[in-house]
């Protein structure tokens, strides 16, 4: 199927005198995870990564993905004609540099301008200055390839009461009026999705797994105007914005009426505003291109969404640690497959208090597939399991209180020495990182190298980063902080840790056709102490979840290391025990019994 749509691609490029035409996996909001209305890329490639843009061009086509999905990818486009770039790999160019490079003189590039941001469009036009391009921003490729195109999503859209959300819309909106005015702005623009939810302290459906719902908002002084499909809102939610002075208007009549602001001064975000808006905008308003204040008084939680979040990692690791415990029970008796254990867990997890929805989509990877770090069992691939080897189980919900994310490499029967050497070095990376006390001032590129040291000092790498944000009842992955050492140009790795902010810390080994190790937990950064030296830092262990003790080779591991593990597996046993039955108590106490008295 990709091949025969690959060709009417080239088609319409060939009626249209198009040299390249970008598809990006993005929705008009610039959203990692996107509805199926925008799987445009998906749809054409065959390739179901999260990430990805395909090139299309009259005789070749080329998709660019990240180390995450490499092996995925290789599989998903054999036989499609499209050309895999890796992208960081030596070697291999980036879209804006291959454009640049293979753009002939006077050609025409081609995106719709609503799926490609600001800041990307800007870069474009940079690499191809000189070249007297053409840029045709206005064509939506899906209207010509894809007949059955699924229709925008109408999820419903509720409000998150300030009991779980500790603040105020009046209060986050009062703060922001007061950025605005100290920035000399007239009128806010945001499109960024969860933004407006968290502004708003409303949540939605429209993307699976990801509380939000489509819409865009603009603000004045005096006037808030939510532009979103009005079918959405039922009466409570209604009375609720008219008691707030927000005026609604429909999803689309966004793009009319930009036109019709003039002479004033814009705040926009060019790295999530699309290319099409911002567009509009500059041509009658003088544009302030600062940094978006939301996404960082968002990062930064109060405390009763950390109180929440602290909640919400219990009733989580009760159902990961029931999961854990009928897996051990049962491998070797009861048949199991990928998808069967992914469907118990969430069973499981359906159980708990206030639980809404998985936050993302469940991975569950037996030996050689956790060897992908995204890897999706599915009608093609899912692997029976056996009383052998290790089965890595990536999973999260979103309940009320807020957004779990963990990672568990469970021990199934039998391991080698190799998977002990690597299970254990990724285990002093995790330990090290959530242990460790650092000024104010660090970021997340000071503190890669702790997750990561051992297993470079053996050679071993992986190719992601080490931590990201994580939303509260919003995205799983939330900027702008993160953890890793490769600098980008908006990835967060530079973003100052602060109080509050909420991140992952996964580091892990993935050895290709052998298996794949990752452990996760989430963390939030704390006050620790002050003195002559500044105010240092620290990481509260929000995930409750035990750490498999079957593949650790306790002489890689030092006696502070031994001490945190016995540490954190007894915080474990207290909290969670109480929740379980007699027989599931007996098998955690087991389970978490570690002795951390040998020297080293």
């Amino acid at each position: 199927m990709p091949q025969g749509l690959i060709k009417k691609c080239r088609k319409l490029l060939e009626e249209k005198n198009i040299d390249y035409f970008v598809v990006p996996t993005a929705d008009f909001h610039n959203s990692e995870f996107v509805g199926d209305y925008f799987k445009l890329r998906q749809f054409i490639s065959g390739f179901t990564g999260s990430a990805g843009v395909l090139l299309i061009a009259k005789e070749e086509a080329l998709l660019w993905t990240d180390g995450r999905y490499f092996l995925q990818a290789e599989k998903e486009l054999q036989g499609t004609g499209i050309r895999l770039m890796k992208s960081g790999n030596p070697g291999v160019p980036e879209i804006d540099d291959y454009l640049a490079e293979k753009m002939p003189e006077g050609g025409v590039l081609a995106f719709d301008g609503r799926t490609v941001t600001a800041f990307q469009a800007a870069r474009w036009k940079e690499k191809l200055a000189g070249k007297n391009v053409t840029f045709r921003t206005a064509i939506d490729l899906a209207d010509s390839v894809w007949k059955d195109r699924p229709q925008l999503p109408r999820g419903k859209m509720y409000l998150l009461p300030e009991e779980y959300s500790g603040k105020s819309y009046k209060e986050k909106m009062e703060g922001l009026l007061s950025e605005m005015k100290r920035n000399k702005v007239t009128v806010f623009v945001e499109s960024s999705l969860d933004n407006i939810a968290w502004l708003l302290n409303i949540r939605g459906s429209d993307i699976r797994s990801n509380p939000v719902f489509l819409s865009y908002l603009v603000i004045t002084e005096k006037d808030t105007i939510l532009y979103v499909d009005g079918g959405k809102l039922g009466p409570g939610l209604t009375n609720y914005l008219n008691a707030s002075h927000i005026v609604c208007k429909e999803y689309f009549d966004i793009y009319e009426d930009v036109y019709r602001i003039s002479g004033e001064r814009v705040w926009v975000d060019v790295k999530n505003l699309n290319s099409e808006l911002y567009g509009a905008l500059k041509q009658q308003n003088t544009l302030c291109e600062k940094r978006n204040p939301l996404a960082a008084a968002k990062a930064c939680k109060n405390e009763t969404e950390i109180e929440g979040l602290r909640r919400a990692h219990l009733f989580d690791g009760i159902a990961v640690t029931r999961f854990i415990y009928q897996l051990k029970r049962d491998i070797g008796t009861v048949p199991m497959t990928e998808l069967s254990v992914t469907e118990n867990l969430l069973r499981l997890r359906k159980k708990e208090e206030s639980f809404i929805e998985t936050s993302f989509d469940t991975i569950a990877a037996y030996k050689e597939n956790a060897a992908m770090l995204h890897y999706s069992a599915g009608k093609r691939s899912n692997a029976e399991l056996k009383a052998e080897g290790m089965l890595l189980v990536d999973s999260g919900g979103q309940y009320l209180f807020g957004t779990t994310d963990v990672t568990r490499t469970i021990v199934l029967g039998e391991v080698t020495q190799e998977e002990k050497i690597c299970y254990t070095l990724t285990l002093k990376g995790m330990l090290r990182l959530a242990n460790q006390c650092f000024p104010e001032g660090c970021c997340g590129l000071n503190l890669d190298i702790l997750a990561r040291s051992a297993l470079w000092n053996q050679g071993i790498d992986y190719r992601c980063g080490t931590g990201h944000g994580v939303g509260h009842l919003l995205s799983v992955h939330e900027g702008p902080q993160s953890i890793r050492w490769k600098q980008s140009q908006d990835r967060g790795e530079l973003e100052k840790l602060k109080p509050g902010m909420v991140l992952t810390d996964e580091p892990g080994v993935y050895a290709d056709g052998k298996f794949g190790i990752r452990i996760e937990n989430q963390l939030v950064v704390k006050p620790a102490f002050q003195n002559e030296y500044g105010r240092f830092l620290k990481f509260e262990q929000l995930t409750c979840v035990p750490i498999d003790l079957g593949a650790v080779d306790e002489t890689l591991l030092s006696s502070e290391e031994k001490n945190w593990l016995k540490e954190y597996n007894n915080t474990v046993y207290e909290r969670i025990a109480p929740h379980l039955c007699e027989e599931e108590r007996e098998w955690l106490k087991k389970e978490t019994a570690y002795d951390a008295s040998d020297k080293d």
